[in-house]
């Protein structure tokens, strides 16, 4: 056999050992980081993050009403995972909340959260931080950083390993690690970026109907969501789906949802 073939055979092996399925929607994907490095990662830039923000206290209203949604969408996760025989990640969830205008909100591998004070007043209440918890949290569940780093290493750093990547080339693999946890900016990869909000939001509402939160609450937040963006955007210019294809999207997800929370009142 010649080099070229086993390199073949050696590629084709990789990828088939590294594809799994995504909760929900059962979409393969390929995830070629191994997670204990991207758990190490997470935390450093989790506690860099942090002691660069200003964080709001935890006696804070608004902190107390994130942390007590985010332990309740944690059980829902713990759940979910066991119902649907999950191999347990190692999820250790933290929530904070950070001073800061914009709208955002992000989940990192092990579950770090943290919210934005720009995002609060548009969820207004529990539910619609149950909304944007069970939202950054699905993208954990479903490993959609270690996917997204994956390929945007094999696009910036030409897909060399994880370790030697650090060694090599630290700055380029720590924004590459912030973009895929949106932290920073996403784009690159705008298309698998759409798929993953996706699927974010059909998982996110399954799991904060688990939770005990009406998922129909989702429906008003993207809607509201959506009239905030600025006329005439175009969703492929976006790492998100557009509005209205996102609020169409949600609404025949919906029913589905609604089973797991009725079968929890």
């Amino acid at each position: 056999m010649t080099n070229r073939k086993l390199i073949f055979v050696f590629l084709f092996t990789l990828l088939l050992s590294s594809c799994a399925k995504v909760p929900i929607t059962g979409r393969r994907q390929l995830k070629l980081l191994p997670e204990s490095m991207l758990m190490n990662m997470s935390l450093a830039s989790y506690n860099e993050f942090l002691s660069t923000n200003k964080v709001v206290p935890s006696s804070n209203p608004n902190a107390k009403m994130v942390s007590e949604v985010g332990n309740k969408i944690a059980g829902a996760v713990f759940s979910y995972m066991e119902e649907n025989k999950i191999k347990n990640k190692s999820f250790n969830f933290e929530f904070n909340v950070v001073e800061n205008n914009q709208v955002n909100a992000w989940c990192m591998p092990g579950g770090k959260v943290v919210f934005y004070t720009g995002i609060l007043p548009i969820a207004k209440d529990a539910e619609g931080i149950a909304v944007v918890m069970g939202h950054e949290i699905a993208h954990a569940l479903a490993n959609h950083g270690n996917e997204r780093m994956s390929q945007q290493m094999a696009l910036i750093l030409g897909g060399i390993t994880l370790d030697v990547a650090l060694h090599e080339k630290p700055q380029e693999t720590k924004d590459i690690f912030l973009m895929a946890y949106g932290v920073g900016g996403n784009l690159g990869m705008l298309a698998y970026s759409r798929k993953h909000e996706y699927e974010a939001d059909k998982l996110g509402m399954v799991l904060m109907a688990m939770a005990g939160y009406n998922p129909e609450r989702a429906l008003s937040f993207w809607q509201e969501m959506s009239r905030m963006e600025a006329p005439g955007q175009i969703a492929l210019l976006s790492t998100h789906p557009s509005g209205e294809a996102r609020v169409k999207a949600i609404r025949d997800f919906l029913p589905e949802a609604m089973k797991y929370y009725r079968s929890r009142k």
